[in-house]
C-alpha cells in the first residue's frame, strides 16, 4: 500500500502564503487636503487650528488658511465632521450669514465629510478650482 499524501502537502504550503494586500488609500484629513490644493497650484498658506469657538464642539477638525491674492490676513476655513448633520448646520450658518449681509457673504462647498469655506472676495472660477480639488480628492 502506498501513501499519496505528498501531493496535499504542497496545496496547504501554497495557501498558507499570506496574500497581499491592496495598499489602502491614506484617509483624507484638513491637513491633506490643504496639501491637495498647494500641489494644484492654488493659494493655501499658512494653516492654524481653529479656535474651540469656531464650530469646536462639532466638528473633528478645523483649519484656518490665508489666500495672499485676496488681502492680508484674507483667506479661509477647511473643517472636518464627523456627522453630516453638523457639517449642514456650519454650513447654513455660513450661508445664512451671506444671506443677511452682503458684506457677510462667504463661498461654502460640502463634499463628504468636510466643508470649504472662504472670503466672498474670492472669484467665483477661483473658488471653482478648489472646489475641483475637493471632488477628485474626498470620496
Amino acid at each position: 500500500m502506498g501513501l499519496s499524501a505528498c501531493g496535499s502537502n504542497e496545496k496547504t504550503a501554497t495557501e498558507s502564503k499570506p496574500k497581499q494586500e491592496a495598499k489602502k488609500p491614506e484617509p483624507v484629513t484638513t491637513t491633506s487636503l490643504i496639501s491637495e490644493f498647494k500641489k494644484a497650484g492654488i493659494e493655501a498658506e499658512n494653516a492654524t487650528d481653529l479656535p474651540q469657538k469656531e464650530f469646536g464642539n462639532m466638528r473633528k477638525d478645523g483649519k484656518r488658511i490665508l489666500i495672499p491674492k485676496l488681502g492680508e490676513d484674507k483667506g479661509g476655513r477647511v473643517f472636518e465632521f464627523s456627522k453630516k448633520e453638523d457639517l449642514e448646520k456650519a454650513k447654513k450658518y455660513y450661508d445664512e450669514l451671506g444671506n443677511s449681509a452682503p458684506m457677510l457673504f462667504s463661498h461654502t462647498y460640502a463634499k463628504g465629510n468636510f466643508l470649504l469655506q472662504m472670503n466672498g472676495d474670492m472669484k467665483d472660477e477661483e473658488f471653482n478650482k478648489y472646489k475641483e480639488v475637493m471632488d477628485k480628492v474626498v470620496k
